[in-house]
């Protein structure tokens, strides 16, 4: 990962934090891809994707989240759902955009399709 992504989670960690989150867990890897954190909010289990830019002249850090992308990340949290033995009361799936200027967070980015591992 580049400096200015690694930055960028950081970022996007501690404005969870500053929120209430509690981190359970950065950079979650399994043979489907990685989940940059993985954080609860209240009883929701909630798998964050972080995008960091440094401009958006090719589009905001949201179009990077693509169908695939989408699909990447909800195989690897189920993934980790397994791997833990976890049990929430609900899931979310979000995007948390950093750039220079603002950091935001939009909850339910995506709903994935149906997956199985």
């Amino acid at each position: 990962m580049n400096t200015l992504g690694i930055a960028g989670e950081e970022r996007a960690a501690q404005f969870l934090k500053n929120k209430g989150y509690r981190l359970l867990e950065r950079n979650f890897s399994a043979p489907y891809g990685e989940i940059d954190i993985i954080a609860q909010d209240k009883k929701t289990l909630v798998f964050v994707e972080v995008k960091t830019r440094a401009y958006t002249a090719f589009g905001g850090p949201l179009m990077a989240v693509t169908p695939a992308k989408q699909r990447k990340v909800a195989l690897t949290a189920q993934a980790y759902l397994k791997a833990k033995g976890l049990k929430f009361d609900s899931i979310r799936f979000d995007v948390v955009c950093v750039l220079p200027e603002k950091i935001e967070q939009i909850e339910n980015a995506f709903i994935p399709a149906r997956t199985t591992m």
